[in-house]
């Protein structure tokens, strides 16, 4: 079990009843909130999570199956039990089909409620530590939920894609799902799949043998190969080239791989997360990413939040980089004054939570007392740096800019703008729609 005890929604009309369930509950170690109704119970699952909600059947306004299926639409993952002072086989039958857990029929015996209990919350994988998720601070409802997901799917083979602006920590979910997974005593391994050009990119994701091509002295067994029976994590897959992606599709279908220069393919048992801060529906959208791949990465989807979205979790965040970094000046530092961390829940965080840790990191290295003041935060955000550009997002910014000079040379003509850049028309169209460039607005008038 979890180092806090499971958190149980009781939901009944009958007050005696959820008090006798409660004292029970509470003596076999579980913390118990209470509803008397399901509008009631909605506005309870607003605030702290909940791992077990258990519900009557029959009550005035919603009943149980109505509450249910607004549980299951607004918290999936949270399983839920009926209880029925006149439960029937075919009630029964139909409440597991709809998704409820399970079904409980009055008067319910100690033993078998806790039973049940003991059964869903397995289901929820409510019993594994908290440690699998140690590295993720949060006081966000949001981020609570899709942690939850997170830990759901960890426990099967699926293929999962995080997106999220740069810096929200995909990495980060990337080894909490593999520390929550069965395949967590074996390896995790990441690579940038944009911080690498293309051939080199290939051989370390499949190896090659030596000779394969000129500076190949001698074999190289490829990351696939190195994460058998662990997690292969890809990170911003968006910037991976097309030639490279048809290669890792197949890969994916056949569930083997063949280094470079070889003719043997080897079978492989991975599990693969990607990342990416690009809008893979644009990059399909202009050929920049294969649709079959994506269907294969995107089984499931965890969207990570702007920091600014998530303002709430800043105090902990803070107070977590402050205890990491204890050791830095021989512990000089002891803490944050109340309004220098109110400045810091008010900043505007473009680099998300790797600039907030930047600015937090500069604080700690300039401060002369032990608490750190409104002065110097207000120092550090007027002198927080631009984030300096990825490569990609460098290219961006050019080629967006050369088509236009281009275009503007050419008086908005895109045949002799192609013929200038030296790219066929087709091409240079598609790079048109990437960019959303317009060539009208470059004709003279």
């Amino acid at each position: 079990m979890s180092s806090s005890p499971p958190h149980i929604l009781l939901v009944d009309d009958d007050t005696s009843l959820l008090r006798l369930l409660t004292i029970r509950l509470e003596s076999a170690n579980y913390r118990v909130s209470t509803a008397t109704s399901g509008t009631a119970a909605l506005k309870q699952l607003q605030g702290e999570p909940v791992h077990l909600l258990i519900s009557d059947l029959r009550m005035d306004g919603m009943d149980g199956m109505a509450l249910f299926a607004e549980v299951q639409q607004r918290y999936p993952g949270l399983p839920v039990i009926i209880m029925s002072a006149h439960g029937t086989i075919p009630e029964a039958v139909s409440a597991a089909q709809q998704g409820v857990f399970g079904f409980l029929t009055k008067p319910i015996e100690k033993h078998q409620l806790i039973d049940s209990i003991e059964n869903a919350l397995t289901h929820s994988h409510h019993h594994l530590s908290d440690s699998w998720r140690a590295d993720i601070i949060t006081n966000s409802k949001s981020m609570e939920q899709l942690l939850d997901q997170a830990k759901m799917a960890a426990q099967s083979d699926v293929n999962i894609l995080i997106t999220g602006p740069s810096g929200t920590g995909k990495e980060v979910l990337a080894r909490a799902v593999h520390r929550a997974s069965p395949r967590s005593d074996k390896p995790f391994v990441a690579i940038n799949c944009g911080a690498l050009p293309e051939q080199l990119l290939e051989s370390e994701l499949f190896g090659h043998i030596k000779g394969a091509f000129t500076g190949a002295v001698k074999n190289h067994t490829g990351l696939f190969r190195s994460a058998e029976g662990g997690t292969l994590f890809l990170d911003e897959i968006g910037d991976m080239p097309l030639a490279l992606q048809v290669k890792l599709l197949r890969a994916l279908q056949e569930r083997q791989v063949r280094a470079l220069g070889s003719l043997e393919s080897v079978p492989i048992n991975v599990r693969i997360i990607s990342a990416t801060h690009r809008d893979l529906d644009e990059a399909m959208e202009s050929g920049d990413f294969r649709e079959d791949l994506y269907y294969r990465l995107n089984v499931v989807n965890f969207s990570l939040p702007p920091l600014d979205e998530r303002s709430e979790d800043i105090p902990a965040l803070v107070q977590h980089i402050l205890a990491s970094k204890r050791d830095q000046r021989n512990g000089f530092v002891k803490g944050i004054a109340p309004e220098a961390l109110a400045l810091l829940c008010e900043a505007h965080w473009p680099g998300n939570i790797r600039q907030l840790v930047n600015v937090v990191e500069q604080t700690i290295a300039l401060t002369t007392t032990p608490i750190i003041g409104v002065a110097l935060v207000k120092q550090a955000l007027a002198n927080r740096a631009p984030e300096f550009p990825s490569f990609n997002e460098a290219r961006a910014h050019f080629e967006s800019g050369y088509l236009q000079k281009v275009l503007a040379i050419t008086n908005g003509s895109v045949s002799q703008a192609a013929k200038l850049a030296q790219r066929n028309r087709t091409d240079f169209y598609k790079l048109l729609a990437k960019y959303e460039i317009d060539p009208a607005i470059f004709k003279k008038q």
